[in-house]
């Protein structure tokens, strides 16, 4: 790839053979991958629910603007500039090895997330067979007993490792030949799907009041902690503080627009995660559900409800089949992170790399899926700092080190990096008013977030 400079390893290796780094198109499609995943089609309808509908996700766009976009873009900036993974990059371009050692949180948060989020997108691929096999058609089953009994079992194991798998093989093909390929399938099939969702659930019987629901604004349920729950979610879903963004910007040529990328990415974002809650909200609504229902929404909710439509084990297959794409191309932005900073660090082949890298996160994610709450797995009543292994491993990176690692992006960006406009493209006011949020706005909002997330700051 062009533009690759000397610090970052043998360019061949580190992109995959015959691999020229991502098109301008593939960047895009890759980096919407990567933030439309799990975040989009699960945690965002049922926090939505949760504040008010269409208030919230008003809200939401604020935060998306004011705090996601701009890190977004730092993280790709830093990534072309440096030219190397998520803690070698910062050392690039600044010859400091205390921002080196400040990048590593990066890799060891991606690492961390990799090995549980692999058991979630496994679950889907259950849920996707049982549901196109009919085996979730009967509308006496429990569902929520269901769930659990699937949860608490040794199946997740199998799933998390079909899920590492696909994701290795992706990845050991390269940034060209497996990344941006698997993207450019998977995204416009996952659009094309999620619009054939949206028509049938809105076309059910009393789906309008879930429509209106979503649609109408209430912003007398919104309050303080509904902004930091806003601002969370902004800054998650486009997958920031974990390396994601930075790595795949190592990859962008040099002609490439960041702030046009930036801009693509945010409105990827927003319109799957609108789509989904056209396709959500109708569903719950038209069967009596409840729009609320925590992280149970997707997997006993959402299964009653589809059991209930015409020809719901197609519908809800193919709505299964949808989470498990946004799962899998948000696994393999995830997995890339530590994958390349391996392939730098110790010279290893990318194919080497991959199916290392697969194999630790695995096994290291094998105690999270024999300990899920609520479920009779194994591992489920062992309890660390109050937790279990899996809630542990989610709250210590999503709540605490993912705030770290935005954080460490913005002080880089803002104080350390003298350079950044220019790699970015940005001047005059339109780069005033991103220094102006990087150093000062996003920093005490991301702490704002950390305090409240850990139960400092409380409503």
């Amino acid at each position: 790839m062009a533009g690759l400079n000397k610090k970052s390893g043998n360019a061949g290796e580190r992109l995959g053979e015959g691999s020229t780094g991502f098109s301008k198109n593939g960047f895009i499609l890759a980096a919407i991958g990567s933030s439309v995943g799990l975040g989009n089609m699960w945690k965002f309808p049922y926090i939505t629910g949760e504040n008010g509908g269409a208030a919230f996700f008003l809200l939401f766009i604020i935060c998306l603007v004011v705090v996601g976009l701009p890190i977004l873009l730092a993280e790709m900036t830093i990534g072309r500039g440096g030219r190397g993974n998520a803690s070698s990059s910062l050392f690039n371009l600044t010859n400091k090895k205390h921002w080196k050692w400040f990048g590593l949180i990066s890799i060891i948060t991606a690492f961390l997330i990799m090995s549980y989020y692999s058991v979630v997108a496994g679950w889907t691929l259950h849920y996707m067979i049982q549901s196109f096999a009919g085996a979730l058609s009967d509308t006496s089953m429990d569902y929520a007993a269901t769930f659990l009994g699937f949860a608490g079992g040794y199946m997740p194991i199998f799933w998390s490792a079909v899920v590492m798998v696909i994701t290795g093989y992706v990845i050991a093909k390269g940034v060209s030949g497996g990344i941006e390929k698997f993207n450019k399938v998977l995204i416009p099939g996952f659009l094309i799907l999620l619009l054939i969702m949206m028509v049938r659930a809105l076309t059910l019987p009393g789906a309008l009041e879930g429509a209106e629901f979503f649609l109408k604004p209430d912003f007398s349920k919104l309050n303080e902690e509904s902004v930091l729950i806003a601002l969370g979610h902004s800054f998650f879903s486009l997958s920031l503080g974990m390396g994601c963004m930075l790595t795949y910007g190592s990859y962008v040529q040099k002609d490439q627009s960041l702030g046009k990328a930036t801009l693509a990415i945010g409105a990827g974002d927003l319109l799957y995660a609108f789509i989904a809650g056209l396709v959500i909200f109708p569903t719950v609504f038209a069967y009596g559900m409840e729009p609320s229902s925590g992280v149970g929404l997707a997997f006993i909710a959402l299964p009653a409800a589809f059991a209930q439509m015409p020809l719901g084990f197609l519908f809800g297959g193919i709505f299964f089949l949808l989470l498990a794409i946004a799962a899998l191309t948000s696994a393999v932005s995830i997995l890339e992170v530590p994958v390349a900073y391996a392939m730098e660090q110790w010279k290893w082949s990318r194919k080497k790399t991959a199916i290392i890298m697969a194999g630790l996160a695995f096994l290291l994610g094998v105690p999270s899926a024999l300990s899920v709450e609520g479920a009779d797995g194994p591992l489920s009543n062992l309890l660390v700092f109050g937790k279990t292994i899996f809630d542990l491993f989610d709250f210590s990176t999503s709540y605490i080190l993912m705030p770290v690692g935005g954080l460490i992006i913005t002080l880089f960006t803002g104080y350390a990096w003298k350079r950044a406009g220019e790699e970015a493209g940005l001047t005059g006011g339109i780069y005033k008013t991103w220094m102006f949020l990087l150093r000062y706005v996003c920093p005490l909002l991301i702490i704002l977030i950390f305090l409240y997330s850990i139960g400092v700051l409380k409503f």
